[in-house]
């Protein structure tokens, strides 16, 4: 008598399974995301390597255990490294996401064809060997020591990663991959959480690291279900706008690094080119420029930079005042404008308000409050602010300058550009003595109207 086969209704959105179909999801309410998927109980067609199979884990006293971290496993690539907290740990397992055509796939291809002395497995379910080709030429004429395969199979490609032995495997993508133990369609989350599991078991027990390619959703989150980025060690995000040139690289997770880290590329013909001086690039020409333009200072991580703010103040053509903020929240910028007419007495409620950060970069850290109301009433008032100021503060609402972490490395930045002045809170500490730009102290918003328009 054949066995009966099972079967569960699984949310595409965030992975709860449920005996019935259902329209809405209990779990996290979206409609029309539950399907079929065929639950198999054989364990004997779970795709473990036989090189493997027989391993199994023992219990181990905490105090036998080697202290000792591993060797890193260097890409060739300063950006990705420092991301990575200073490169590949073996055996980790890396997913990386990010919108369609930011450049994930170039981004892992031109690794994979620049790192010498590490022979790595290139895995694609998307493209065939002669794309890939294409694109390698494009990247990296004449590279050497990268091996191609087009497949999804998660048995074949274990089978092929033992053959050929690599030091890394990149997997493009996690969506396209299907596992023989799931009667379901690649893409779907049975299937990603059972191969994503899969790889996993495969990488700790070779010690061989991968990196996963994967795609996310309308709302920016990775697709699948959640419990894929807890599975894996370190999720790194993909992002920028596609408008312009430069791409951010951010880890959201890591094991063996800080999420304090990022990643600054540009999108060229020959592929991604690591930003050397991402402030000089950003501020381009220092010359003058009219009124509503600032320069902040602000930390991506570990390191800082110096980002232009433009603001445009105009009257309200259609009677209902207009708010738009590229790169900054809208929220805060509302709330900024709020302390403006509370605090200060500008009248900005039947204003149009545009607040842009140049370069297409999105910046959440508050030190750029003061920037950001420097360029709103510079453009209110029609006043340039001179570009040899740069600022770097957070504004509450009370109206008062709240000092904000490593001021010091902040300031370093800006005098390396040649700013001649520097507007801190009052209260900051660590401030440097002996320095090459004025440092000017302020402690509200009405002291630094008073220093910059008199």
């Amino acid at each position: 008598m054949a066995a009966k086969v099972r079967s569960a209704y699984v949310c595409q959105s965030c992975g709860s399974s449920f005996p019935q179909w259902l329209g809405q999801c209990t779990s996290c309410k979206e409609w029309n995301t539950l399907v079929e998927e065929i639950q198999d109980r054989v364990q004997e067609k779970r795709s473990v390597p036989d090189s493997i199979r027989d391993r199994r884990p023992r219990p181990v006293a905490i105090e036998d255990i080697s202290a000792e971290s591993g060797p890193r496993v260097s890409l060739n690539d300063r950006e990705l490294d420092r991301v990575l907290g200073g490169g590949l740990v073996p055996g980790s397992l890396i997913l990386i996401g990010g919108d369609p055509g930011i450049g994930k796939s170039t981004l892992m291809l031109q690794t994979a064809l620049r790192t010498k002395g590490l022979r790595t497995l290139y895995v694609s379910g998307e493209e065939s060997e002669q794309q890939v080709r294409m694109r390698a030429d494009r990247l990296e004429p004449g590279a050497k020591g990268c091996y191609v395969l087009t497949e999804t199979n998660t048995q074949n490609i274990f089978k092929q990663i033992e053959a050929v032995a690599p030091g890394l495997v990149i997997i493009d993508s996690i969506q396209t991959l299907h596992t023989a133990v799931l009667d379901a369609s690649p893409g779907s989350v049975g299937q990603v959480r059972e191969c994503t599991s899969e790889l996993m078991r495969f990488a700790k027990a070779t010690n061989i690291p991968m990196v996963l390619i994967g795609h996310i959703t309308k709302d920016g989150a990775i697709a699948g279900p959640k419990v894929l980025e807890h599975m894996v060690d370190c999720v790194l995000q993909f992002e920028g706008d596609r408008n312009h040139a430069y791409r951010l690289l951010r880890p959201l997770k890591n094991r063996f690094g800080s999420t304090n880290e990022l990643g600054i590329y540009e999108m060229q013909g020959s592929g991604l080119a690591i930003v050397e001086d991402p402030s000089q690039v950003l501020l381009g020409d220092r010359g003058p420029r009219p009124s509503g333009v600032c320069v902040a200072a602000t930390l991506e991580g570990m390191r800082p930079l110096l980002i232009e703010v433009q603001a445009l103040v105009s009257s309200a053509v259609y009677g209902t005042p207009q708010r738009s903020a590229t790169g900054f929240d809208l929220r805060r910028m509302n709330m900024l404008l709020a302390v403006l007419e509370k605090r200060c007495g500008f009248r900005l409620g039947q204003k149009d308000v545009f607040l842009n950060l140049a370069g297409g970069f999105r910046v959440e850290e508050p030190a750029i409050d003061l920037a950001v109301v420097c360029a709103v009433l510079g453009s209110n008032a029609d006043i340039p602010v001179p570009m040899d100021c740069c600022f770097a503060g957070e504004v509450g609402l009370t109206g008062e300058v709240r000092p904000v972490t490593r001021t010091e490395q902040r300031i370093s930045e800006a005098a390396k550009l040649g700013f001649a002045k520097f507007f801190v809170p009052k209260g900051t500490k660590g401030l440097p003595k002996d320095s090459a730009i004025e440092i000017i102290p302020v402690g509200r918003v009405d002291e630094v109207l008073g220093h910059l328009f008199g």
